[in-house]
């Protein structure tokens, strides 16, 4: 077996003799460290600590064996601890598997199969436990992610519709026509900031559990669907909206990423323009070459601030300027890169504008 890939086992015995017995039994079978003494030992974890099984004598000055074993639980929690003892009280064994967490322990003299099916069943259970720790730890990512999305939808949802709620209720003792196209106005913000959250969710669950499907990519027709989407939304907003694709070759990655991306991005540029603004302004430009695509989504709007600049891409984040963002919007646009091993990068000045860049290879 490859010495990188066999199981790693810390031996500790004060006896040199007994040292080197079990080298010599077991070099063939596992990757074999010594120490003849606790310091020793400590030393050899520092330099391994991937080593995934300790065997100790429990009889050794200074310190036993499961004095050491309940020393290091806390800094090295991980290996599987074996315990070597000639102990014949059987209450005496009991105990300090308890206190020093032992796995299993061994008798003295030992035998060479009780060694090896001793390290064969603490590796097993190493490598469970190991895996079962790691789940753990997605897990409770994953209830942390759904802790704030529960809190994100209640407030993001339910606010929409008392919005229009309350304002239906006014709208019921108004007279005046203005009036009541101005409350008709707020009714469909309230509505259109509902539709962005859940355009964005379903969004954000498009990427976490759809496959990818990889075709070739045609930038000008990309072009054309956000030119659909946001030439209306420009002229109704009095916003220049700048456009260009140069594609040179083909270029291959997944449909719905891309869009996903793009039409995040310029959501954003769209949405986060300064309302005293004479020019407001929003471009986008993709270049393709050498098989990666370059595209720069940039505007002359609200930008962020220099200290929001590292966490906008992180979930449900909102900037002090950012009232109708759902927070999901850039979290998705990262996500989806990360499906493609596309990147991003972000320059923004508050005030002047914001540019994102970013870069796609080919599939």
């Amino acid at each position: 077996m490859d010495s990188k890939k066999k199981i790693k086992v810390l031996y500790i015995d004060d006896e040199p003799n007994n040292l080197v017995s079990f080298k010599a039994s077991f070099r063939f079978d596992y990757n074999i460290f010594l120490a003849n003494n606790t310091d020793e030992a400590l030393l050899r974890l520092q330099e391994n600590p991937d080593i995934s099984v300790i065997l100790s004598d429990q009889k050794m000055p200074g310190m036993t064996g499961v004095e050491f074993f309940e020393d290091i639980r806390t800094k090295y929690p991980n290996p599987v601890r074996i315990l070597i003892t000639g102990y014949t009280d059987i209450d005496s064994v009991i105990n300090a598997i308890n206190r020093g967490h032992v796995f299993r322990y061994i008798k003295k003299p030992w035998t060479d199969v009780d060694v090896q099916s001793a390290i064969d069943e603490a590796q097993k259970f190493y490598i469970t436990t190991s895996m079962l720790a790691m789940k753990n730890e997605e897990l409770q990512k994953a209830y942390e992610e759904l802790d704030k999305f529960a809190y994100s939808a209640t407030h993001d949802m339910r606010g929409p519709i008392l919005s229009v709620l309350g304002i239906i209720d006014l709208t019921k003792g108004a007279e005046d026509m203005a009036e009541i196209k101005e409350m008709v106005g707020m009714m469909e913000n309230a509505m259109l900031k509902l539709d962005n959250y859940i355009q964005n969710l379903h969004d954000h669950y498009s990427i976490r559990r759809g496959e990818l499907n990889i075709t070739d990519i045609d930038f000008e027709n990309v072009m054309k669907d956000m030119s659909d989407l946001y030439d209306i939304t420009g002229r109704v907003k009095n916003v220049r909206f700048e456009k260009s694709v140069q594609q040179n070759g083909k270029f291959r990655s997944d449909d719905i990423s891309i869009k996903i991306i793009v039409n995040n991005l310029l959501s954003n540029a769209f949405k986060y323009q300064k309302k005293d603004e004479q020019d407001k302004y929003v471009g986008m430009f993709v270049k393709v070459e050498n098989g990666v695509a370059n595209i720069t989504v940039e505007d002359n709007g609200i930008g962020i601030p220099g200290k929001d600049l590292s966490d906008v891409f992180t979930m449900f984040f909102r900037g002090a300027n950012d009232e109708i963002g759902s927070g999901f919007g850039l979290y998705n646009v990262k996500d989806a890169l990360n499906k493609i091993n596309g990147k991003i990068d972000v320059i923004s000045t508050e005030n002047v504008g914001t540019k994102f860049i970013v870069t796609i290879p080919s599939k």
